[in-house]
């Protein structure tokens, strides 16, 4: 691929973003192009040392916040006739409340899988209080005369530790995984609304 089937690659995929977004970053790779070629790799080396198109999107639409990518889809690229404005205004009392509907109703979603990882947490650190509470109450019962209770205490407090610190990372990881989720979820909706704008 040479730099003029790059650059037009790139504007395609960039389509749903501000055209002075879109403007910038292929000044900015075309003058990382420039910049290789001129450090002595052919234009092809040059434009395969920057990376696939796709990888740069990607990159791109991960840094671009979505109520600007939803503000660019959004902004008429004419003005609104009569018509449509009163279509708008009549329908508002519709569409307005099932907007809102729609993003409560991802947000409390959003919302209940951090509850998850907010609840283990919890249940993590009431383990650990536990374990460390039967251990000081067998210490404490140490000059009692039967030794079983305080047995008992010191191996449940270790099982709640273990389980405690087993729970911890197990929590860290889900945790981690939700995170990788929902990033990938708003990219999905950021390719969605700029592969939309694309095809528009």
């Amino acid at each position: 691929m040479n730099k003029k089937e790059f650059l037009a690659a790139l504007h395609a995929g960039l389509a749903g973003l501000p055209e002075a977004d879109v403007q910038h970053w292929l000044d900015f790779y075309s003058e990382i192009i420039e910049d290789r070629m001129e450090e002595g790799m052919t234009e092809f080396e040059a434009v395969a040392d920057v990376g696939s198109v796709h990888d740069i999107v990607a990159q791109i639409l991960s840094e671009t916040p979505l109520p600007k990518l939803v503000h660019a889809k959004v902004k008429p690229k004419r003005p609104l006739k009569a018509w449509e404005i009163v279509l708008l205004v009549l329908g508002s009392p519709v569409w307005v409340p099932l907007l809102f509907a729609g993003v409560l109703v991802v947000l409390a979603c959003y919302a209940a899988l951090w509850t998850v990882i907010v609840s283990l947490y919890a249940l993590d650190l009431s383990l650990a209080l536990c374990g460390v509470a039967l251990i000081l109450a067998a210490f404490f019962q140490l000059n009692a005369q039967p030794v079983l209770p305080q047995l008992f205490f010191v191996g449940t407090g270790l099982v709640c530790g273990g389980l405690s610190v087993f729970l911890f990372f197990a929590s860290g990881k889900i945790a981690a995984w939700i995170l990788r989720l929902s990033k990938q979820a708003v990219l999905a909706v950021k390719f969605r609304v700029v592969k939309k704008e694309a095809t528009l």
